[in-house]
């Protein structure tokens, strides 16, 4: 696999290079936004720096979600709830704040990949549409629209809605949707899952669409 890795500190980028490789990932490392953008087409997989010198990682990451949709996380020292919310938000798959076990951000490489490809790899029929008043969630076109009007979501976001809409009658508890979508039953950061959850409800405008079963987990609600 291809790894795009724009990170502008030389250290951790020649350990980052170093590991990925040990791991048969070929690399290109790029210090600048602008060059992230200009590679980002060749690209398998994408570790992002918000600390960039040229453009802030939150913008360059939203204008890489424009571009493309392969798998990314982003590698910082920010540490800020708002930092990690924004960063989800924006359309990362995982967010790992530095310093780090080197192994353990291996490990989310892998699962980010391994669910990007099963998605990628569907070639049954996908389950029919679900609706609910006036949205309409399409797991096989992966699209969402509210009145008629098509509704962009994240990746991580419409898999969650997806899940959800699968068996809309059921109350799935946190652990089985991270264990689902993220591969970790007990991911440490498990505060991504209610992000997305936010998400999905504050660019429907339909605030019932997820409902929320307190200590339990989320159901498909109605549209209001």
């Amino acid at each position: 696999m291809h790894a795009l890795l724009v990170e502008d500190d030389d250290r951790m980028a020649q350990a980052l290079g170093t590991a990925l490789a040990q791991r048969g990932h070929t690399v290109r490392r790029v210090a600048r936004a602008q060059d992230a953008l200009r590679h980002t087409r060749e690209a398998e997989f994408v570790l992002l720096d918000l600390g960039l010198p040229d453009l802030d990682g939150i913008e360059l990451l939203r204008r890489l979600r424009t571009v493309c949709g392969v798998p990314l996380i982003v590698v910082t020292a920010r540490c800020e709830e708002r930092d990690i919310v924004q960063g989800l938000r924006a359309g990362a798959d995982d967010y790992v704040v530095k310093p780090f076990r080197m192994a353990e951000l291996m490990a989310r490489i892998d699962t980010v990949r391994r669910r990007t490809d099963a998605h990628a790899g569907r070639t049954a029929p996908g389950p029919a549409t679900v609706r609910r008043g006036d949205v309409e969630v399409d797991p096989a076109g992966r699209t969402v629209t509210v009145a008629g009007v098509d509704v962009r979501l994240t990746r991580r976001e419409f898999d969650v809605l997806a899940l959800l809409a699968a068996r809309p009658d059921e109350v799935h508890t946190r652990e089985e949707i991270l264990d689902r979508i993220w591969g970790d039953a007990f991911l440490a950061a498990s505060r991504s899952l209610d992000v997305h959850v936010a998400g999905i409800r504050a660019k429907t405008g339909r605030s019932g669409l997820v409902r929320t079963v307190r200590g339990y987990g989320y159901q498909l609600g109605g549209e209001r």
